[in-house]
């Protein structure tokens, strides 16, 4: 691994960020961040992927640069599971158009897998994995369709999953979710 040049350890947390908590090292209008949640005694920490404010979940904070390359990169295609809540009842139709993709300004964005978990009366719950990940690329397709997203939370990334974290606690990644990581990521 690599890590930051500041630290002698290589350091990567689990961490549930909640919403209203942004996904950048700097914030001009002081907005609570990510890293901030986590102890800032291992040198730079930034985090791996991005959620927007309005969304919560797992995100990784790491000093690790290289793996944090490693599971940002669309080459390496490491899945990322989220649970979405949307307006509206999904029709069966709405889940192959995501799976046929949806086209966004920057290209065709495709859902790997998509289902159904629960209809509400005004509401349905999707899983939806992607493999690639573009600037609030769940949101802008849901709403190219027709459903606006409720609620947003990233249940997982590869391997790791956040399981019962409460929001805005963390944890460190053990040795074997870190080789579980590093397979992941082997280029396909």
């Amino acid at each position: 691994y690599q890590c930051d040049w500041s630290s002698d350890v290589c350091s990567s947390d689990l961490l549930n960020k909640p919403s209203g908590v942004v996904c950048t090292n700097s914030d001009p209008g002081g907005r609570p961040r990510a890293i901030d949640l986590v102890p800032s005694n291992r040198g730079r920490l930034f985090t791996v992927g991005r959620l927007d404010l309005n969304s919560e979940g797992l995100i990784l904070v790491t000093n690790d640069g290289d793996l944090a390359e490693r599971l940002t990169h669309p080459r390496y295609g490491v899945e990322k599971t989220y649970l979405v809540q949307v307006a509206g009842r999904v029709a069966r139709e709405i889940l192959g158009k995501l799976h046929r993709g949806v086209h966004l300004a920057e290209g065709t964005a495709r859902i790997k897998r998509v289902q159904i978990k629960r209809h509400y009366k005004q509401s349905t719950i999707l899983e939806m994995v992607l493999d690639e990940g573009r600037n609030r690329e769940v949101r802008r397709v849901l709403a190219k369709l027709g459903h606006k997203v409720l609620k947003l939370e990233r249940i997982a990334i590869g391997p790791l999953r956040l399981g019962r974290l409460p929001a805005g606690q963390y944890r460190q990644l053990t040795a074997k979710e870190l080789d579980a990581l590093s397979h992941a990521t082997k280029e396909r």
